[in-house]
């Protein structure tokens, strides 16, 4: 069996770790889950989605940039409950510290999110939303 790590960047493995830990946040969805849900699985959930890494180095400092996206899903007929637990993430990640094994946790910013309804399935609710985590380890 995989663990819940299995896949993450140690970036979204530090996401994954404070998501979980919230119980304000457990109260609203029904898991954290990487990439997919498992089949069956009731909404509303938060997916850690893609992230990208790109090098931010400065004097005697590699530094990184991560680009990572969670995706809320919602099954409510309207925007409250999933914009209510974008609202929470947001309060646990922007500007909020990180523990990254190997790194020094520099700043989480949120980026943006994004209301969408799927014209094939008019009844789910899905707002992406995008942080930038930038970290440094000394040279």
């Amino acid at each position: 069996m995989s663990t819940p790590y299995a896949g993450l960047s140690p970036v979204q493995a530090a996401i994954y770790d404070v998501l979980v830990a919230d119980e304000d946040l457990s109260e609203m969805v029904v898991g954290v889950f990487d990439g997919e849900a498992p089949e069956g699985t009731p909404r509303p959930y938060i997916l850690i989605g893609d992230a990208f890494e790109v090098p931010d180095n400065a004097h005697g400092v590699f530094g990184r940039q991560t680009v990572t996206t969670l995706h809320v899903w919602s099954d409510y007929r309207g925007w409250r409950e999933a914009t209510a637990i974008v609202d929470r993430v947001c309060a646990l990640l922007d500007h909020q510290p990180l523990t990254i094994p190997g790194h020094q946790h520099i700043v989480t910013r949120f980026e943006f999110s994004q209301t969408l309804i799927d014209a094939d399935r008019p009844d789910l609710r899905h707002v992406p939303v995008r942080f930038r985590i930038l970290t440094s380890r000394e040279a």
